[in-house]
């Protein structure tokens, strides 16, 4: 088993920035990879960025490409979303995930809610 804390969610004014961390704790040692998704109310949940846990390359949507920067701390089994920028159409409940070999997300945290105001 894997637990996953979010936090650092909160509510900022659009083109201001939010620091997300993911605390990971338990059997962590398989970790593969590290998601980001996000949902919006009356939308389907999205995804927004990921990290190989080993070597460190990134991937984002298009949509938050340029603007959010995805990071971890492997000392502390922590994964960040820095989001810059924010705009309007970034409020959501951000949650993030351990990923599998495949593309599967396995764990899953409780989400931080993230609202800009225009």
């Amino acid at each position: 088993q894997v637990q996953l804390v979010e936090s650092g969610g909160g509510l900022v004014q659009a083109g201001g920035s939010l620091r997300l961390s993911c605390a990971a704790s338990g059997r962590t040692l398989t970790t593969y990879t590290m998601g980001w998704f996000r949902q919006a109310p009356g939308k389907e949940r999205e995804f927004v960025a990921r990290i190989n846990w080993s070597v460190g390359t990134t991937y984002y949507s298009d949509s938050v490409k340029g603007r959010f920067t995805i990071s971890r701390d492997k000392t502390k089994n922590t994964t960040f979303l820095q989001m810059n920028s924010l705009k309007a159409e970034d409020t959501a409940v951000y949650y993030c995930a351990t990923g599998r070999p495949g593309g599967t997300y396995d764990y899953w945290g409780q989400g931080t809610q993230v609202t800009v105001s225009s």
